[in-house]
């Protein structure tokens, strides 16, 4: 393991502790997409898949165990424990226009027509744009709570690393994935002006606000 992936795998695990404790500490999930969320635990079943049938190490099935579990924590406080919290009125987006084209793109273009490996290659297209209703939240309601931006940031910084991680792998393993380097691509340039933003106000003491 490269240091890429193993500082990525730590500022993802970064991004979803700090949702965790965010709503938990509040007692609120206002704010977040519970339908981001929902996208998110969906990848992570659909990707983590082989920990039924495969042991790769103990660090890679204890990350993945992590990620569902956290996932379906976060999905639980937003939906369940804390529901009366969740801003649905603005939490709009019409997960259907992701959820649809991308399972088809599964199908089309995959490294092996098998049910584990569709469904690897839908959740890495399903992650690249997951994160496309809480922007849309954010852009609706004009501003977003600092410890959010801070969520926000961790998953963007996650992505950015796993395309230096795809370089090196490529140059000193020889390993070219390009259905997960397209996708992480996709992926950072939804964040890209989330970053802009992010160093130029949330690190000066503004609150960060998307245009609508």
């Amino acid at each position: 393991m490269n240091i890429f992936r193993l500082t990525g795998d730590l500022s993802h695990l970064a991004a979803i502790i700090i949702l965790l404790l965010k709503i938990w500490k509040s007692r609120s999930c206002a704010g977040i997409s519970g339908k981001s969320q929902m996208l998110f635990a969906f990848v992570f079943t659909t990707r983590y898949l082989d920990l039924l049938t495969s042991f790769i190490s103990l660090y890679n099935t204890c990350m993945k165990v992590i990620y569902v579990g956290c996932a379906y924590a976060t999905v639980y406080l937003i939906y369940a424990k804390f529901r009366a919290t969740y801003d649905g009125n603005h939490d709009t987006f019409r997960v259907e226009f992701l959820v649809v084209p991308v399972g088809g793109l599964a199908f089309l273009v995959n490294h092996d027509f098998s049910p584990l490996e569709i469904l690897w290659t839908f959740s890495i297209y399903l992650e690249s744009v997951a994160i496309l209703p809480q922007l849309f939240m954010i852009s609706k309601t004009g501003e977003a709570e600092t410890i959010t931006t801070h969520y926000l940031f961790c998953l963007g910084v996650y992505r950015a690393l796993y395309l230096f991680n795809w370089i090196w792998r490529f140059y000193f393993e020889g390993f070219f994935d390009m259905i997960a380097i397209v996708a992480g691509v996709v992926q950072t340039i939804l964040y890209c002006d989330f970053f802009y933003l992010y160093i130029t106000k949330v690190l000066k003491g503004k609150k960060l606000s998307l245009p609508a």
